[in-house]
């Protein structure tokens, strides 16, 4: 017995949600789950399932459907589970089975009860939103930290210019569709198993605009929107990151029937650094100091992504020691000022050394007490100084 999916869990909604609140809820975890911005295991799954439950929740019959008999379809309520294959939730696959005739669950709904599921019927003709698109931007590491504003263009669906998204000739309207009288739907009736039965179809003449238009607009070819290349400027926010995205209200494809335009989704993609790492507003530096500078102590300059700055090594600094720098790292997404910048110093034992050298490190580790013996070719010596050095006396 297949297991019982909640489609109302999965969006994050109550039972009682209204069609705005399903697609809020959508849009919301559908960012957060899409597989080109959540690598994590289990995201593309999780990403379907959302779609899934949305393609049902959002439409009205569907719904109707689901409330009263769950994600099994009426085969769990002992209805049709003997012709054809089992259905396969509402993810919009065919049913399969009567005759070749019946498509997804609405249609067989219809079928046996006539008309829309649960007495409740989608307006074809309604208006509606465009559909939202995404856009690539491709930053630097710099313009990731301090932000930049640029324009952007893309192609996408606009309403025509000449019929205003009529479809029509100018001067010319559509006209009521004689098939369906303007209701957006016909009533079709099939031979099944059962008998004959009859079903609510969206009209072949309209597509369910419930208009005909005769004499089409020589632009948009009567369709009411056409390709064009747009552009938009985009002030991208200081402290973006990779991954994450905004969201342009507007700049998606234009909508049907009057309907809005959908939005535009704009995904960042930040190259790194060859200097720096940066964890959200924390910034992480790497420097090599000597051990003469970490013994004795210095003050050295370092880089930050403001610029270079002072920076005092204390005398008998380890290696690895981490230096904080306020203020120094990348803005905050959100405002609330800078973060840090975290500097880690390596001390760095050199490789060749001159006579004098050589006499000061001998004097030094003599004076420290430690028998050293130099070794030729390899660096026996420098390790046993650098112990020397750390205090190390293993």
């Amino acid at each position: 017995m297949a297991e019982e999916t909640d489609y109302y869990k999965i969006l994050g909604v109550e039972k009682d949600a209204s069609q705005d609140d399903i697609t809020k809820a959508y849009r919301k975890m559908s960012k957060k789950y899409h597989p080109d911005i959540n690598h994590e295991p289990g995201a593309e799954e999780k990403f379907k399932k959302i779609n899934e439950a949305y393609e049902t929740l959002n439409d009205p019959q569907k719904r109707a459907a689901y409330d009263q008999y769950g994600s099994a379809g009426p085969q769990g309520a002992g209805g049709f589970g003997g012709y054809g294959q089992q259905g396969q939730g509402f993810s919009g696959q065919d049913f399969g089975g009567f005759g070749g005739g019946a498509g997804g669950f609405d249609d067989i709904f219809s079928q046996f009860f006539g008309g829309a599921a649960g007495g409740q019927q989608q307006t074809a003709n309604a208006p509606r939103q465009g559909s939202d698109l995404q856009y690539r931007m491709d930053l630097s590491f710099e313009e990731g930290v301090f932000g930049k504003s640029t324009t952007i263009s893309y192609n996408r669906e606009e309403t025509c210019p000449t019929c205003d998204g009529s479809g029509a000739k100018p001067g010319t309207s559509p006209v009521t569709c004689q098939k369906c009288g303007g209701s957006g739907y016909i009533e079709v009736t099939r031979n099944t198993p059962l008998g004959q039965m009859r079903s609510r179809q969206v009209c072949d003449v309209c597509h369910g605009t419930g208009k005909e238009i005769k004499e089409k607009c020589p632009t948009c070819h009567g369709s009411g929107h056409v390709q064009k290349q747009h552009r938009v400027e985009v002030k991208v926010p200081a402290g973006v990151e990779d991954g994450q995205q905004m969201r342009l209200q507007g700049q998606g494809e234009a909508g049907t029937n009057g309907g809005p335009y959908g939005d535009l989704f704009i995904i960042f993609r930040v190259a790194p650094s060859k200097e720096f790492e940066r964890d959200g507003a924390e910034i992480y530096l790497k420097v090599p100091i000597s051990f003469v500078q970490a013994t004795l102590g210095d003050e050295i300059e370092v880089n930050t992504v403001h610029g270079p700055v002072k920076m005092k090594i204390p005398a008998g600094t380890q290696t690895n020691t981490t230096f904080r720098l306020r203020g120094k790292g990348a803005p905050r997404l959100r405002g609330n000022g800078n973060g840090d910048e975290k500097v880690t110093v390596n001390v760095v034992t050199p490789k060749k050394l001159n006579g004098k050298q050589k006499d000061a490190l001998k004097a030094f580790a003599m004076a420290s007490g430690s028998d050293v013996a130099p070794q030729k070719g390899k660096s026996n010596f420098f390790e046993k100084l650098k112990k020397a050095i750390n205090g190390d006396d293993n």
